[in-house]
């Protein structure tokens, strides 16, 4: 069973890391580097304190945690436990894989920390803000898709290895989500 299913990750992953082109060779490139999204976050961070105000710190924090969580089950005990070699690594995709400029990342790829945090971070605030920022949960959903798929596009990740890490960002930012709501209760009698 579980070879079936490699064979069909691999497949698919040879199938879209092999759609990449000079115009998106760029996009991609960027969409999976971290600092290049700076400015995002800064502006994510601006409009929690300006919609919290003081409650934005417990969110802050929350987000920190959330960050750390997903981060760490992903890069640190998944990845260290279940040790399958990223695409970029994988001696039987040697001259197959279209690797970035961004190069071949670590040994092991399953599963996405970049996926799982930036899922986290985008279903966390979806869930978090009000109707009126709809259009920014559009943003966010479009960015965590877009950060994920570049891992594949870029060479250094398998599809599942992306999804399982959606689910695990979607699940730990529910987690985080409810602790909060439960501590702004507790503190000043209101959800958020």
């Amino acid at each position: 069973m579980l070879e079936k299913i490699n064979q069909i990750d691999t497949k698919l992953f040879l199938f879209l890391n092999g759609k990449h082109n000079s115009f998106f060779d760029p996009i991609m490139y960027w969409a999976s580097d971290k600092w290049f999204w700076l400015p995002f976050y800064v502006f994510l961070v601006f409009i929690i304190i300006r919609e919290f105000h003081k409650k934005s710190v417990y969110i802050l924090i929350g987000i920190g945690i959330l960050i750390t969580f997903c981060d760490q089950t992903a890069s640190n005990l998944i990845k260290n436990s279940v040790k399958r070699l990223r695409p970029s690594h994988e001696p039987a995709l040697q001259n197959l894989v279209y690797l970035s400029k961004a190069g071949p990342g670590g040994n092991y790829g399953f599963i996405s920390s970049h996926s799982a945090n930036a899922f986290g971070l985008a279903t966390f605030l979806i869930l978090l803000l009000p109707a009126k920022y709809n259009w920014l949960k559009t943003i966010l959903l479009f960015w965590a898709i877009l950060v994920a798929y570049s891992r594949i596009y870029n060479g250094v990740h398998y599809p599942l290895d992306v999804v399982v890490a959606m689910f695990l960002g979607i699940f730990y930012a529910i987690i985080v989500h409810l602790f909060l709501n439960k501590i702004l209760i507790k503190k000043q009698n209101e959800v958020i």
